[in-house]
C-alpha cells in the first residue's frame, strides 16, 4: 500500500495533507501530457509515466473507498441513535432525514466530495496520457510510412 493511504486510515486529519499532495502531483503531471522534444524519448517514457500516475489514481480510489466506508459507519451509528433513543417513535425514513442533517455527516460528505474531485482530475489525467500515447503512435506510423519531416 501507499504512504497516504496508510496515513489517512490511521489518522483522518491527514486527509487535508493528502488532498494537497495529490493536487500538487496533478500540477506536475500536466507537464507530462505535453509533446515537446524527442519522439523516441517520449515514446520510451510513456509506459513508466502511465504506470506511476495510474498507481496514484488507485491510491486515490482506495482512500475514497475508505472515506465512503467511514461515512456508512457514521451514518449507521447516528441512525441507530435516532431509532433507539429519540423521544418519540420515528419511522426509518424520518430517522434517515435527521441523519442526513447531522453536522458530522455533512462534514464528512464535503470531505468525500473534495476527494472525489481529486479522483476525477486523475481520471482526466489518465485520459490525457492515453491521448498522448495515441498521438505518438500515429506519428510513428507516419514516419514508418516515409514521412520523416513530421515534427512535434
Amino acid at each position: 500500500m501507499s504512504q497516504w493511504y496508510r496515513k489517512v486510515t490511521s489518522d483522518m486529519s491527514e486527509i487535508v495533507g493528502a488532498i494537497s499532495h495529490f493536487e500538487q502531483q496533478l500540477d506536475e503531471a500536466r507537464l507530462e501530457c505535453g509533446m515537446k522534444g524527442n519522439l523516441e524519448r517520449q515514446s520510451r517514457d510513456m509506459p513508466g509515466i502511465v504506470e506511476h500516475r495510474f498507481n496514484q489514481l488507485q491510491e486515490v480510489e482506495a482512500i475514497l473507498e475508505y472515506l465512503n466506508t467511514e461515512m456508512r459507519k457514521l451514518r449507521s451509528k447516528i441512525f441507530r441513535k435516532y431509532l433507539e433513543s429519540y423521544n418519540k417513535a420515528l419511522s426509518s425514513r424520518d430517522a434517515e432525514k435527521y441523519v442526513d442533517g447531522e453536522e458530522d455527516v455533512v462534514a464528512l460528505q464535503y470531505l468525500i466530495n473534495d476527494f472525489s474531485l481529486v479522483r476525477n482530475k486523475f481520471i482526466g489525467l489518465i485520459k490525457a496520457l492515453e491521448a498522448k500515447q495515441f498521438q505518438i503512435n500515429n506519428i510513428v506510423k507516419l514516419r514508418a510510412a516515409g514521412l520523416e519531416d513530421i515534427t512535434l
